[in-house]
């Protein structure tokens, strides 16, 4: 299945830090933001992370939820969310299963050898579960104001 803009997301659930399952069915009526990132403890990470931190209350305010998203584990997550102080919830997708339904999987290349990996990206859905905007390609700098500003036109 693809996902695309202005279409209703299928329903799905994944598992989050402070032990939590994650369903998109049990946000009606929340706005959520959900962001793709390679690696906990990277650079890049680290820094889009600590944006999405400080603009949380932001986030919040515009009635809407962040969430998190990488291939690794629930225990390296819950020490990069108490590391960084994230008050959202990280998603741990070891299966892939989120990361192919919203195709963020792609050839990537390090040090001359490719490996497939997550491209930064994220991913704004309305109070009814319909996607609304995406980011692909994903720059660190200004993004989370960008889905912010996004957030708060979508009303």
């Amino acid at each position: 299945m693809t996902i695309k803009v202005d279409s209703a997301l299928p329903d799905f659930t994944a598992q989050a830090t402070s032990d939590k399952a994650v369903t998109l069915s049990e946000l009606a009526g929340k706005k959520v933001v959900i962001y793709f990132y390679p690696k906990d403890h990277t650079p890049g990470c680290t820094t889009e992370g600590q944006d999405f931190r400080d603009m949380h209350e932001q986030f919040l305010a515009s009635d809407t939820l962040v969430f998190g998203v990488s291939r690794d584990s629930l225990r390296t997550h819950e020490n990069f969310r108490a590391k960084q102080g994230f008050p959202f919830e990280l998603i741990s997708d070891a299966d892939e299963s989120l990361c192919r339904l919203f195709d963020v999987i792609r050839q990537k290349q390090l040090y001359g050898k490719q490996y497939e990996g997550i491209e930064r990206s994220t991913f704004l859905i309305d109070r009814e579960g319909v996607l609304r905007r995406e980011w692909r390609k994903v720059k660190v700098p200004g993004h989370v104001a960008e889905v912010l500003e996004a957030a708060r036109q979508l009303g």
